[in-house]
């Protein structure tokens, strides 16, 4: 007797779709709740500087120079490419800046800590292990 789903290829191979099913939903919720448990804040009012204006003499108005000077030229003339390309580096300059200025903690016990990790590791090792070749009894048990 056939089990339903056992004609199902997970990996090129016969059975385990229900096993890559529930070990995706345990990865799934287990990092979700690991996520949730973060904290983020950003860095300003506390004394902490950003990637580059630590760099640049601790103003973070030096970040907007190359994106400033970007839309100037592209009002003047939009066909040249190294305004597109100044534009591109202040939007990257700017999207650093903010990232780094980004300070993240963890909110949570160390139990709830292990039960996520062992419960993403344990989803992992259901998804790799849907990927191997069922036996048959176990398929037809």
């Amino acid at each position: 007797m056939e089990t339903p789903g056992s004609d199902i290829r997970v990996g090129g191979t016969r059975g385990g779709f229900g096993t890559f099913v529930a070990g995706a939903a345990l990865a799934a919720v287990s990092a979700w709740f690991f996520a949730d448990s973060v904290r983020v804040t950003s860095g300003i009012g506390r004394g902490y500087g950003g990637f580059i204006s630590d760099r640049f003499g601790g103003s973070t108005g030096v970040v907007f120079l190359p994106l400033f000077i970007a839309v100037v030229w592209l009002f003047v003339n939009a066909k040249k490419p190294w305004p597109w390309a100044l534009l591109a580096i202040g939007v990257a300059v700017l999207a650093i800046e903010i990232l780094s200025q980004l300070r993240f903690w963890f909110d949570l016990k160390l139990s709830h800590f292990l039960i996520m990790l062992l419960g993403f590791a344990s989803g992992l090792g259901m998804i790799i292990r849907s990927m191997r070749e069922m036996p048959e009894d176990f398929l037809n048990s």
